[in-house]
């Protein structure tokens, strides 16, 4: 199949982003490409339609805050049920689409690193749409949920039959840290993991181990869909980097 004029990054902070490095990777392993990088900084959607609106042609981003909720109104372009929020766009022949794999990337992590949503307990902490993403991915493949309040609280959703109140986690997770590598709230769990990563962050690093996972989510989901049985492995990826 061919592949897009440009892929890359929309957002801020954007620079430590290694998508555009997995762009060319998993596009590489397809044999697809190679499509012209573009690094797009906005810290809103009319910067973001401002700086797509001079580049022609097929278009492959994952968006990172603050664009998850804008392209909603403004590129008629919805999330899943309950996430509401997107971070992977595509347009083609001048029409957006997307859709969310924070969720998917999640849990494909967590089953990389030997953790099975099913029967687990996740403390998670915030409400943002990484939160819905998560949450939503996370009890549909019947783990629970014991949702702390931070900047946000976890809304009602698809997960509301998973949600704990008190009791024991096996995972835990703070998604207000900042973005590009900011430190997280220690929380009580067996385990708690990051999704925050900066530049110089080691591959095996649960935080670059979700972005790759992510990533790949979005090439089988929305990208080239087409091409699922050929996608290079989660460690495939990691290996490349």
């Amino acid at each position: 199949m061919d592949g897009p004029a440009y892929w890359g990054i929309a957002g801020n902070p954007i620079s430590h982003s290694l998508t555009p490095r997995l762009f060319s990777i998993v596009g590489a392993s397809l044999g697809i490409g190679p499509a012209e990088q573009v690094l797009i900084t906005a810290t809103s959607i009319e910067e973001f339609e401002s700086g797509v609106s001079s580049l022609e042609g097929e278009i492959w981003l994952s968006c990172t805050a603050p664009l998850k909720h804008s392209p909603q109104s403004r590129l008629g372009v919805y999330g899943p049920d309950g996430v509401n929020a997107i971070n992977q766009l595509k347009r083609s022949n001048g029409e957006w689409t997307g859709t969310s794999t924070d969720g998917t990337g999640f849990v494909s992590a967590c089953q990389h690193i030997g953790i099975e949503p099913s029967g687990a307990v996740l403390r998670m902490k915030g409400g943002g749409s990484a939160a819905r993403s998560i949450a939503a991915s996370w009890s549909s493949e019947g783990g629970s949920i014991i949702p702390e309040a931070g900047r946000r609280e976890l809304v009602s959703g698809p997960w509301d039959g998973s949600i704990l109140w008190h009791g024991d986690a096996d995972l835990a997770i703070d998604l207000d840290a900042s973005p590009a590598g900011g430190a997280s709230v220690e929380m009580d769990a067996k385990m708690q993991v990051s999704i925050s990563y900066g530049s110089g962050t080691p591959s095996d690093d649960f935080a670059v181990v979700m972005v790759v996972a992510q990533h790949l989510e979005a090439w089988k989901s929305l990208f080239a869909p087409s091409k699922e049985e050929e996608m290079p492995s989660l460690q495939e990826v990691l290996s490349a980097l």
